[in-house]
C-alpha cells in the first residue's frame, strides 16, 4: 500500500477558514480597501495573448530589488527572490537548509506555516512560548538553540499577537547562531516595527520575508520577496520554481510599487484607526494587547465563541485565535478604513451586551495560559 513520508503523516495541519465568508472581512487582517487603481487598470489592459507566454520575472525582481534599495544599502536582483506569497518563502528555507532531525526553534503563538513546513523535511520543532505580554523572551529562546537547530523562525510585527522584536535582540539571536539560519517575517512591518531587512548585507544566515498580500493589497495574486546574501539566496534558488510566480501578478506589481501615494495614506489610515479601536477598548474595559500591525488581539474569555458568531450575525467576521498557543480565550480583528471601523464598533458593543459580556481585568487572564 502506498504511503506518504512518515513526516507527514501524524503532521499538524492548517485548517483557515478559507470559504463561506461573507460580510465585513475583519479576520484574515487582509486590506479592506484595495489595491491601487494602477493596479486594476493593468489588469485591464491583459490580453488573452499575455496568457498564452510563460511568466518572465528577472525584470520585476529587478525593480524590487531597486525599491527594497537604500543608498547606503542596495540589493541586488540575486539576493532578492520573488515567492508565491510568503508561504513559498517559508518552504524553500526549510527545503533548503532542513534535514531530518535537524531541530527549528520558534516562537509562538505565531504563524503555524513555518512548523507545518518544518515538520515536512522531518525536522524537529522546539516551540518556545512568548512572554506573559507576548514579548519574543530572547535569551529564553537563545537558551533552546543547540548545534543540531538549523532554522529560527520570528514574526515581527508577529500574527496573531501584533508584538514587535527589537532590532538588538533579532541581531543578537543571528549573531549567536551562525549556525542556524534566522528567518525574519517582516509581512506587516509597514505598520510599526524595528525592520531588519537591510541587515542581510551584513549578517550571512539572516533572511527576509516580506508580502505584497498586506499594504499593496495583493492577497489574491499570491506574490512575496525573500532576501538574503548573495551567496545563500543561489542555495534557495536552486529548489524554487522558474514560473512560481503567475505573469498577471508580476505585471500588476511595479504599478502597485510606483503608486506610493496610495499606499502612504492606506498605512497612515489604518494606524490611525488601530489607535481608534484601541481607545474604545480601553473604554469597554477589553483587555488587549498593544499591535504593532493592522489588526488588535483581544481577550474576549469564555464566550469566544459565543463572541465571534454574534459578530458574524452582524455581517462582521472576527478570528477566534483560542487554539494558538497561549491564546485561549483571545479574538482577533483586523483593522479597517474609518467607515468599516465604525461599523465594527457599533457591531462589537451589540455582540458583547447579546453574549451579556463583562470586563476582567487584565491581571485575570489565568484562562489565557499565563
Amino acid at each position: 500500500m502506498l504511503k506518504p513520508r512518515a513526516a507527514l503523516r501524524n503532521m499538524k495541519e492548517y485548517h483557515p477558514p478559507l470559504s463561506g465568508r461573507s460580510g465585513l472581512r475583519l479576520d484574515f487582517n487582509e486590506n479592506t480597501v484595495g489595491c491601487s487603481p494602477r493596479v486594476l487598470a493593468v489588469v485591464r489592459e491583459t490580453t488573452a495573448e499575455m496568457l498564452t507566454i510563460y511568466p518572465e520575472r528577472d525584470s520585476v525582481e529587478g525593480l524590487v530589488a531597486q525599491h527594497l534599495s537604500k543608498k547606503e544599502t542596495p540589493f541586488s536582483p540575486a539576493q532578492v527572490l520573488l515567492t508565491n506569497g510568503v508561504d513559498e518563502a517559508i518552504h524553500l528555507i526549510c527545503e533548503t537548509y532542513l534535514e531530518p532531525e535537524d531541530e527549528v526553534v520558534i516562537a509562538v503563538p505565531t504563524f503555524a506555516m513555518y512548523e507545518i513546513y518544518a515538520l515536512a523535511t522531518g525536522a524537529k520543532i522546539k516551540n518556545i512560548q512568548a512572554n506573559e505580554d507576548f514579548s519574543i523572551p530572547a535569551d529564553r529562546l537563545l537558551a533552546a538553540v543547540t548545534p543540531q537547530t538549523k532554522l529560527i523562525a520570528i514574526a515581527t510585527p508577529n500574527n496573531p499577537t501584533g508584538a514587535m522584536v527589537s532590532r538588538a535582540d533579532l541581531l543578537k539571536i543571528a549573531r549567536a547562531c551562525p549556525h542556524a539560519a534566522l528567518l525574519v517575517d517582516e509581512a506587516y512591518i509597514h505598520f510599526g516595527g524595528e525592520p531588519v531587512l537591510h541587515d542581510v548585507h551584513t549578517v550571512p544566515n539572516l533572511f527576509v520575508v516580506r508580502t505584497f498580500s498586506k499594504v499593496y493589497g495583493l492577497a489574491n495574486l499570491r506574490i512575496g520577496v525573500l532576501a538574503g546574501s548573495l551567496e545563500n539566496m543561489a542555495y534557495v534558488r536552486k529548489v524554487s520554481s522558474p514560473y512560481n510566480i503567475n505573469g498577471i501578478a508580476l505585471r500588476c506589481l511595479p504599478a502597485a510599487l510606483d503608486d506610493k501615494q496610495y499606499v502612504a495614506n492606506y498605512i497612515a489610515g489604518i494606524v490611525a484607526e488601530r489607535d481608534r479601536l484601541e481607545q474604545a477598548l480601553k473604554r469597554l474595559q477589553m483587555p488587549y494587547w498593544h499591535s504593532h500591525a493592522n489588526f488588535i488581539l483581544m481577550y474576549i474569555g469564555g464566550q469566544h465563541k459565543e463572541f465571534v458568531q454574534e459578530m458574524r450575525k452582524r455581517g462582521i467576521l472576527v478570528r477566534d485565535r483560542s487554539a494558538d498557543s497561549g491564546c485561549l480565550g483571545c479574538v482577533r480583528i483586523t483593522v479597517g478604513n474609518a467607515a468599516q471601523m465604525d461599523r465594527a464598533l457599533t457591531a462589537l458593543e451589540e455582540a458583547l451586551a447579546a453574549i451579556q459580556w463583562s470586563a476582567q481585568p487584565r491581571a485575570a487572564l489565568t484562562e489565557a495560559g499565563r
